[in-house]
Order: structure tokens, then sequence, then C-alpha cells
């Protein structure tokens, strides 16, 4: 791992290539998974000051299950994290044409709302994490994905190119900047 900032860098954000292919995959990631999309505290608030929005584009057991549940869980890991429907996929997602996608998201692409989604939604694949004292960024391989991967590669796209928006949301535009400052010194020092 390589470090900036004092957050440690998981070089692989530099080396696979990573585009969203949404058609392909589904929008699975909304679906699978042990457990809801982590969370940031302060995220809560969002949650719920935009859930009217959301809502509109909600199943009703999607609704019931916030409404049971709260806007954030805590996991079996002790994580807060997005509730789930009958403990499968989150309770914020909506379908549209076969495609699963964020209720949030689609409020604020229609311009009802000027928070998307939580960030480790937005930043997916890139995971924040701990490592010791240390704040990690780290790729995250999952099978769904393969096809953003492949994608990527014929595109030529870095995963940290394709999420520079969300990082820099995250992290801000210098942090950003510093990144790819760092991921053009790693990848010509690897000779790529």
């Amino acid at each position: 791992m390589l470090i900036l900032n004092d957050i440690l860098i998981d070089e692989d954000i530099f080396l696979q290539k990573f585009v969203c292919d949404i058609k392909a995959c589904k929008g699975e990631c909304c679906i699978e998974g042990d457990s809801g999309a982590p969370l940031l505290e302060k995220e809560l608030d969002d949650l719920e000051r935009d859930f009217p929005f959301a809502k509109e584009y909600l199943e009703e057991k999607n609704i019931q299950a916030v409404e049971k549940q709260g806007f954030g869980v805590i996991d079996s890991d002790g994580d807060l994290g997005t509730p789930l429907v009958e403990g499968a996929e989150c309770a914020y997602v909506t379908h549209q044409d076969g495609i699963a996608m964020c209720a949030y998201e689609k409020a604020f692409l229609e311009g009802k709302t000027s928070w998307r989604k939580p960030i480790s939604c937005y930043l997916y694949p890139i995971r924040i994490d701990k490592v010791g004292p240390f704040k990690a960024i780290k790729f995250h391989r999952w099978h769904i994905c393969k096809s953003a991967m492949r994608n990527g590669t014929q595109i030529g796209i870095p995963c940290y190119k394709f999420l520079q928006e969300p990082i820099t949301q995250a992290f801000g535009k210098d942090f950003y900047k510093e990144l790819c400052e760092v991921g053009k010194a790693y990848l010509k020092e690897k000779g790529l």
C-alpha cells in the first residue's frame, strides 16, 4: 500500500481498469450481499431529509422495511449500513427497465434533491476501511463487477480515474490531484 496524507492507498485503484457496465450487471451491487451498504453516521440525516423524494420510487415492501428498521441499521459486524428488505436487497433500491438503482440517486438525477446517495455506494468498488490507526482506500473485488473490469480494460480507464467525482466529493479536489500524482509516479515506477 502507498500512503497519501495519512491515508493508505491500495495500488489496485491505479492498476485495475474499471468502468461500470450497468447493462451487464443490472445493478446487482444494490441487491446482493450479506448486509446493507456502509453508511456514515452523518448520512442518516441525509437519508431522513430526502426520504420523501426517494419514497416516490420505492415499492411498499421497501418503504415498510425503512419504517420498521430505520434509515440505518447495525449489521452483524457492528457496522452501520442501509436496511435490507427481507435480508436481501437494499431497502433504498428501485428498478427501472430491469436495472436496480438507488432511489435517492434517481431523485438526485431528476433534480429533486442535492444529495446523491451514500458515499460508499458512490465510491464503489472503492471501500474506505481502517488498517490499524490509518484510514485506507481499497479496491474491492466482487464477481458481479467482472463486466466493469472488462469494460474498463477495453476503454483503458483505471478505477481512480473512473471514480474522480466521488473521490473528490469524499476527500476534496486537492486530495484527488495529489492522488493522480501518486498514481502517475507509481505507474511510472512499475514501468506501466
